[in-house]
C-alpha cells in the first residue's frame, strides 16, 4: 500500500482511495465501474488512479473493488479541508468510519483520515532520518530504565527503598512505552521496509509492560484495581509531568516521595524461574509483604498452597543467590 502511493505521487497524480467497503459506503457511492477479482497490487492502485474518481478496497486491501466512483457524503458532517479532494476524504471518514487517503496532485502530499483523526504521511526519508534519532532515544532511554530496575531490586533487597524509587521505574517504562509507540508508527507508514524498525522495536520494548504493571501492583494501594486505575492515570499524565515525581505520586494515589515503602512482592516472585502465575499469586496473597516472603524459611514457604518442600527449597535457594547478589555491588546513583 505504501509503494502504491509512492508510485501515484511520482506520476503527479492525485487519489481518493477508500480502505474498506460495507452499506455506509455503497450508500454514498454511485458511478463508476465495478472490478471482478481484481486482487490488490501497488501497480494496479497506480494505475487506477490516473482516473479522476475514487477507488474502493475491501475490508482487508486484499481485492480492488470499484474504480472512477463518485462520493456523495453527507456535506453537513463538518470538515477542515479546503480541496474538494480532501474535504470528500474527510467527510467520508468520519460518516462511514474507513480509512480514506487523499494524494494531492499538486502538492504531492498523501493524507489518511480516520474517524477524527488525520495524518499526513512523510516521505520515507524523512521517517528514517526520524527513526533512526527515536530509536536512539529509546535505547538510551531502556538503558536507563534496566539500571532503575536493577537498583530498585537492590533496595527492596536490603529493605531500603523509597517510594521515589518505585517512581523512576514506572516515569521510565512509560517514557519508553511512549517513544516505543513514536517508532511502531513510523514502522507501519514506512510499508514494507519498516519489518526491520519493527524488529528493533520490540526487542527494545520487551518485558515493559509487565515491569510497569508488576511495579503497580507492589506499591499503589487497592489491589489489582487499584494498580489498574493508577496506571490509566499514568497513561493521561502529559510528558512534562513524568518528570516530576511528586505530582507522579499524586496522580497515583501515593505519599511523597521520600515515604519509605515497602513492596507486596509481585516483581520479586515474577522473577523466579519456571515459577506457575497461580503460585507466584499465593506466594503474594500469603506474605502480603516483601520483606517477610523473601526472608521466609523454606519451612513457612511450603506452607503455601502449590509450593511444596522442592519448591520452597528453590524458593530459598533462589532468594539467598538474590541477597548475595546484592551484597556484591554498592548502590549507585541514578
Amino acid at each position: 500500500m505504501r509503494n502504491a502511493f509512492e508510485r501515484i505521487v511520482q506520476q503527479r497524480n492525485g487519489a481518493l482511495v477508500v480502505l474498506g467497503t460495507g452499506p455506509e459506503v455503497e450508500s454514498i457511492t454511485s458511478g463508476g465501474f465495478k472490478l471482478a477479482d481484481a486482487t490488490f497490487s501497488a501497480a494496479k492502485l497506480a494505475e487506477l488512479a490516473k482516473m479522476d474518481g475514487a477507488i474502493i478496497l475491501d475490508d482487508e486491501c486484499e481485492y480492488l473493488l470499484r474504480a472512477n466512483a463518485h462520493l456523495h457524503p453527507n456535506p453537513a458532517v463538518t470538515t477542515v479541508e479546503t480541496g474538494a479532494r480532501f474535504r470528500t476524504a474527510e467527510r467520508v471518514a468520519k460518516e462511514t468510519g474507513k480509512p480514506v487517503v487523499a494524494v494531492s496532485e499538486e502538492r504531492n502530499v498523501v493524507t489518511v483520515f480516520l474517524g477524527e483523526e488525520k495524518r499526513e504521511l512523510q516521505s520515507p526519508a524523512q521517517l528514517f532520518g526520524r527513526i533512526n534519532q527515536d530509536l536512539q532515544t529509546l535505547e538510551r532511554f531502556r538503558r536507563q530504565l534496566n539500571e532503575a530496575d536493577e537498583l530498585l531490586t537492590r533496595l527492596e533487597v536490603l529493605d531500603q527503598v523509597t517510594l521515589r524509587d518505585a517512581i523512576i521505574v514506572l516515569q521510565r517504562t512509560e517514557l519508553v512505552r511512549r517513544i516505543g509507540e513514536q517508532v511502531a508508527g513510523a514502522a507501519v507508514e514506512l510499508g514494507d521496509e519498516g519489518g526491520l524498525v519493527d524488529l528493533q522495536h520490540t526487542d527494545l520494548v520487551v518485558g515493559v509492560d509487565d515491569l510497569r504493571s508488576l511495579v503497580a501492583l507492589d506499591y499503589v494501594r487497592g489491589g489489582k484495581r487499584g494498580a489498574t486505575s493508577a496506571l490509566k492515570a499514568l497513561d493521561d499524565l502529559a510528558r512534562s509531568d513524568l518528570y516530576d515525581t511528586e505530582r507522579m505520586c499524586s496522580v497515583l494515589g501515593l505519599d511523597h516521595p521520600d515515604t519509605d515503602a515497602r513492596p507486596v512482592g509481585h516483581r520479586l516472585v515474577s522473577g523466579v524461574p519456571r515459577l506457575p502465575a497461580r503460585v507466584q499469586e499465593a506466594l503474594v496473597r500469603h506474605f502480603r509483604d516483601f520483606q517477610k516472603l523473601f526472608l521466609a524459611s523454606a519451612g513457612d514457604l511450603s506452607a503455601v498452597s502449590g509450593v511444596g518442600e522442592t519448591r520452597a527449597l528453590e524458593l530459598r535457594r533462589y532468594f539467598d543467590r538474590l541477597h548475595q547478589k546484592v551484597a556484591l555491588f554498592d548502590i549507585p546513583d541514578i
